[in-house]
């Protein structure tokens, strides 16, 4: 039998199953659902953790497509899954129910207007797809109302109550109440924030959902999705059948993200469970709902490779979904408190931080503890541990892999050198050469003052940092742990002139800030001693600046020979 392609990309569930492809069962969310009565349920997870998917399968379950041959093969598509197995109980709404769905993701754009017309554009297509099955269901005194949306021609008090309208004409069709599934509901508000337009956007989310969630007789029951709450802005005002989920809840764990369990499963299909660790590594470590989770998307994007080649590199691939520009806030806003904070978190620890869960977008730019709230939630951390203290919600937070630290890192690295660029640091590179160990000496510190370590100050950090700065010398051509002599000089300069200044720069770490001194002469002894300068004496340099550099934290000794 043909082994299963793992499906990349895929947000259609039936396209999964028909197509033979490897899917992980999340059907058992349907009988969490039932039990916990609530009628709109709002599940908050992070970006690809397969809440597109999940809707999709809800939809193909509940959805009644208006013939019998139809919903016959929508019940096909379940056959031995997980909730065919529940009691009958759980599956006597089995397409038997009208399904409005609606993504609002085409709805990312960078004017209200574009993201009007996008959202229009997706409240119209439902509408055709409903119109498509059974033909024209609004009687005479709606018709001119139903084509109005259609043609997109309809005014803003159209849309406004369209998941409404939309309900009341199916109820009429069936004789039964709708399932409203909404994906990705705060996804238009992260980018109308980003691009001026919040305000507006607000303003019409809540009017859409208080007609569709709130007044609304003909709804069954809802299910949206999200990373954030957002209720503060009162898109939820009033709507006390809601029932959230966030990554702090304990229950619905296991339905978002691959457990343990899962991921050894599908590596066992695949004969590769010698890349178990390797996976647990890199993507596993969030706590979602009082369950440790993978994240799905990198689990099948690294399982697909290695299936293929055994030895296959894992990927960063969820860090590769998104501009990531959370990670850029966080460090380009961030104070000397922040940086200490995240530095703690790059080395392994954890920080202790309150939690607000109804965080808003205009947060982000605020004061305290605000951007480790979206960190969280947003899938950037996770809450090792949760605790109530009185009234607030407090949490240990951490990165959870490998995977998301790299992100972290990257964002750093670049951070860092468009500061370099922006700087104007021509008065650095001639003390550089001119042996002015006191400027050099000056300068390093400011910027390493600057700096956010990922290395917890090991020698590579340090390295990346004087060698960062020094690539933007214009005279110079900067080599790292370049051999010569008997050894490897940690950094050298070299002009493209043999009548110019060789630069050797050797670097030593400290552990106490009173070994400075001393290491830094043992940096110079060391040039001297291994002779790093011979070969480019036997090139035809006669000019040399010997540097012994000590670092002890964010501070830093700099010694040197004048140039000879």
């Amino acid at each position: 039998m043909r082994t299963k392609s793992l499906p990349i990309g895929f947000e259609d569930y039936r396209d999964i199953i028909d197509g033979n492809y490897y899917y992980v069962d999340k059907t058992s969310i349907i009988r969490e659902l039932r039990d916990s009565g609530g009628k709109v349920n709002l599940f908050l997870r992070p970006r690809r953790f397969g809440k597109t998917l999940t809707l999709s399968m809800l939809k193909y379950f509940y959805e009644d497509a208006g013939r019998a041959e139809e919903n016959a093969a929508r019940r096909a598509l379940f056959n031995g899954m997980k909730i065919m197995s529940e009691p009958a109980s759980y599956r006597e709404g089995m397409t038997a129910f009208p399904v409005i769905s609606l993504t609002l993701k085409s709805a990312k754009q960078g004017t209200f207007q574009e993201a009007y017309s996008a959202l229009k554009e997706s409240i119209a297509a439902e509408f055709e797809r409903h119109n498509a099955v059974f033909g024209e269901i609004a009687n005479e005194a709606n018709s001119t109302l139903w084509k109005r949306i259609m043609a997109r021609e309809g005014g803003r008090d159209d849309y406004n109550t369209s998941l409404l309208f939309l309900s009341r004409r199916l109820y009429e069709a069936y004789g039964k109440r709708v399932v409203i599934l909404i994906d990705e509901y705060d996804v238009l508000l992260e980018s109308a924030y980003f691009n001026g337009y919040y305000n507006e956007m607000i303003s019409f989310i809540r009017s859409l959902f208080e007609s569709a969630l709130k007044t609304n007789p003909y709804l069954e029951f809802a299910v949206i999705t999200g990373c954030l709450r957002v209720s503060r802005e009162s898109i939820f005002t009033g709507l006390n059948n809601l029932l959230v989920m966030s990554v702090l809840d304990n229950y619905f764990g296991e339905h978002y993200g691959f457990t343990q369990d899962e991921v050894d499963e599908m590596l066992h299909y695949y004969d590769r469970e010698s890349r178990r660790e390797d996976l647990r590594r890199w993507y596993n470590g969030y706590r979602i709902g009082g369950k440790n989770v993978y994240n799905p998307w990198s689990v099948v994007n690294s399982a697909r490779g290695i299936a293929k080649v055994e030895g296959c590199p894992l990927g960063l691939y969820w860090a590769n979904t998104s501009s990531n520009d959370i990670i850029k806030t966080l460090i380009e806003e961030s104070g000397p408190r922040e940086r200490s904070e995240l530095e703690t978190l790059l080395s392994g620890g954890t920080l202790t931080k309150p939690i607000r869960e109804d965080i808003t977008y205009a947060d982000l730019t605020r004061a305290g503890d605000n951007l480790w709230n979206f960190m969280l939630f947003t899938g950037y951390l996770t809450a090792e541990a949760v605790r109530q203290d009185g009234v607030n919600i407090i949490a240990e937070l951490v990165i959870p892999n490998s995977e998301v630290r790299s992100i972290y890192e990257n964002k750093i690295r670049e951070w860092f050198d468009d500061k370099v660029r922006q700087k104007d640091l021509s008065g650095f590179y001639k003390a550089v050469v001119a042996g002015d160990a006191p400027a050099v000496e000056e300068r390093l510190r400011e910027i390493l003052q600057e700096t956010i370590s990922y290395y917890d100050y090991a020698e590579n950090y340090y390295h990346g940092v004087l060698t960062g700065v020094l690539s933007g010398m214009k005279t110079h051509i900067a080599r790292s742990n370049r051999e010569s002599g008997r050894g490897r000089p940690d950094i050298t300069l070299t002009p493209p002139s043999r009548r110019g200044t060789i630069v050797i720069i050797e670097i030593k770490v400290c552990s106490t800030y009173a070994d400075m001194e001393r290491e830094a002469q043992a940096a110079l002894s060391q040039i001297e001693r291994q002779d790093y300068e011979s070969e480019y004496r036997a090139e035809g340099f006669m000019s040399f600046a010997r540097y012994g550099v000590a670092f002890y934290k964010k501070d830093v000794i700099v010694r040197t020979m004048s140039p000879q």
